[in-house]
C-alpha cells in the first residue's frame, strides 16, 4: 500500500512556473543587453573624439607658418580653421552628442617647431531610463609639433 503525499494537492501543477521564470529572466536579460549597448556607444564616442583631436592636431601640424604651396603662398591654419576642420570631419555621431573642438598654440604662434594643441569636448547623452545622470562630458587632447 502506498502512502499519499498530503502536500501534493496544495501546490497544484507546475505548468505556469516556466512562464513565471521567463517573466523574471527576460527583463533582466534585456536590461543587461541594453546597458552593454550603451557602454559600447560611449566607448565608440570616446574613440571618435580621440581620433578627431589627433586629426585636428595633425591638420594644424602640417599647416604651420611655413607651408607655402603653388596655389596659396601662405596656407597657415588659424585656430578657427582647425576647429572648423575638426567639426567637419564627418564621422558618424551615433550617440547624437555635441562635439566642441578647441585649438590653442601653447608656444604663441604657428611657427615651425612650436606646438599645436587640439582639445575636443563631447557631451554624451545617456538614453537609458532610470539613470539619474542624463549626460557624460568627455574630452580628449592631442599635442603635436608644427613641421611645416
Amino acid at each position: 500500500m502506498s502512502a499519499k503525499n498530503p502536500f501534493r494537492s496544495l501546490g497544484g501543477s507546475e505548468g505556469g512556473s516556466s512562464l513565471l521564470e521567463m517573466a523574471v529572466a527576460l527583463p533582466t536579460l534585456f536590461a543587461f543587453m541594453f546597458c552593454f549597448m550603451e557602454m559600447c556607444l560611449a566607448f565608440y564616442s570616446f574613440d571618435m573624439i580621440s581620433e578627431a583631436a589627433r586629426e585636428g592636431a595633425r591638420y594644424g601640424m602640417v599647416h604651420g607658418a611655413s607651408c607655402p604651396n603653388s596655389s596659396n603662398p601662405t596656407c597657415e591654419a588659424t585656430a578657427t580653421q582647425v576647429n572648423t576642420y575638426v567639426s567637419g570631419l564627418g564621422w558618424p555621431n551615433l550617440a547624437g552628442g555635441t562635439i566642441a573642438p578647441s585649438t590653442t598654440y601653447p608656444d604663441g604662434d604657428e611657427a615651425v617647431g612650436h606646438r599645436v594643441r587640439v582639445q575636443v569636448t563631447y557631451t554624451y547623452k545617456i538614453t537609458m531610463p532610470f539613470v539619474p545622470r542624463k549626460s557624460i562630458s568627455m574630452s580628449s587632447t592631442s599635442l603635436m609639433r608644427i613641421i611645416q
